[in-house]
């Protein structure tokens, strides 16, 4: 038997500012609401499904250091070129970390300056 990820957690500064972002991004809604301003987001069918769920909690000071984990994201209705320019609408903003220019991917920043990456091959929705 093996393990599957479930919940990725990300400490920011403003849940509710995330919870938006990347509900727009992924086709993510609220699932759940903490008192702490905690705020989970998911697919529509809720926790325990094919994709894993994301857990914002609030972090009144950015963790120090760079972040070991990025989150890599895959159109899947689009072209990459038609998917780097709606999430720059959303609020992305491209993030250089010495790339080559030669990549086939995008390195991006969320409104906090999460890091990810928009890579070149579509998947089929789930």
């Amino acid at each position: 038997m093996a393990c599957r990820i479930s919940e990725l957690v990300l400490g920011c500064r403003d849940p509710e500012v995330l919870a938006r972002f990347w509900c727009e991004v992924l086709d993510f809604v609220v699932l759940h609401r903490e008192d702490d301003g905690t705020l989970e987001i998911g697919p529509r069918e809720g926790f325990g499904g094919p994709q894993a769920t994301i857990i914002l909690s609030r972090r009144d000071e950015p963790e120090p250091g760079k972040s070991r984990l990025h989150i890599d994201v895959n159109a899947t209705d689009r072209d990459q070129d038609a998917e780097l320019e709606r999430l720059l609408k959303l609020g992305a903003r491209r993030a250089d970390i010495g790339q080559t220019g030669e990549e086939q991917w995008h390195v991006l920043a969320d409104p906090e300056g999460n890091e990810f990456c928009l890579l070149k091959a579509r998947l089929a929705p789930l």
